[in-house]
């Protein structure tokens, strides 16, 4: 502490006190001037400077993520749990945690993405915070749910998506995540290993999924499991469209065709 005080300087030393002391972890712009005794200019400079040098993360304009504890090192680095939680709550969002982070995290796809995947209600696009990328996927409050809460060492809470949500998110958000044909794998893989799984993929599918998602997850389907009666839920919910889709995208069209689906097998 003595050591890293004089690295501080007065003025961060004296901003650490004060967040220790109210025992805060969230700073907004506008909160330090009467407190510190500074003007607005140097509360931006101050906060500019602790983000900059990693002693607190910057979650969004204006707000920031203090450690409950001056960092050793002088680094401050929550993971993506304690991140995520704090900034849906400051975005009054909601999310879960989607695609390739999902896909290694149920062991379904051994590469580990540098990016966490995060579907939500709030944000679009690419952000760094702190040390770690985002890849934030704005749908419809609708869309969300399936989802797997967890809890973390820290004590924060994350959520993913389920494994059934995630297996139809494979076949639903294949373009995006690039993960056809493989994502069919999976769930031939995992369903068998778990019967009820491949249950709660059709409810998935039916509450969170399109008319294309649920014509190739029930080819999928019927193709090994037994029984049709659990693919009857998605064939009732099909148009009478008589349009044919490729059972791979961005393949060639060309192989038989499966009319009880409108799925052309090419693959």
């Amino acid at each position: 502490m003595k050591q890293q005080g004089p690295e501080l300087g007065s003025l961060s030393s004296r901003f650490f006190a004060y967040v220790q002391l109210k025992k805060k972890d969230i700073v907004r712009t506008g909160e330090l001037t009467p407190v510190l005794g500074i003007t607005g200019s140097q509360e931006r400079d101050l906060l500019r400077r602790l983000s900059g040098s990693g002693w607190i993360v910057r979650l969004k304009r204006g707000v920031y993520l203090i450690p409950p504890r001056i960092p050793a090192g002088g680094k401050y680095s929550p993971g993506a749990a304690l991140i995520l939680q704090k900034l849906m709550d400051e975005e009054d969002g909601k999310y879960q945690i989607c695609g390739p982070t999902a896909f290694n995290f149920y062991g379904l796809d051994d590469q580990i993405p540098s990016v966490t995947y995060v579907y939500n209600s709030r944000i679009s696009g690419s952000r760094t915070i702190g040390n770690l990328a985002f890849q934030f996927i704005k749908i419809a409050n609708e869309r969300l749910g399936a989802t797997n809460p967890l809890r973390t060492r820290e004590g924060a809470e994350v959520i993913y998506s389920s494994k059934a949500r995630t297996l139809m998110d494979a076949v639903y958000d294949w373009s995006r995540f690039n993960s056809l044909p493989r994502g069919y794998d999976w769930i031939r893989q995992e369903a068998k290993k778990d019967f009820k799984l491949a249950s709660r993929l059709v409810e998935a599918t039916a509450q969170y999924g399109n008319q294309a998602t649920a014509r190739r997850i029930g080819y999928l389907l019927d193709s090994f499991v037994q029984t049709s009666r659990m693919t009857n839920r998605l064939q009732r919910q099909l148009s009478d469209s008589k349009a044919l889709i490729p059972w791979i995208p961005g393949r060639p069209t060309k192989g038989t065709v499966n009319r009880k689906w409108g799925v052309i097998v090419n693959g």
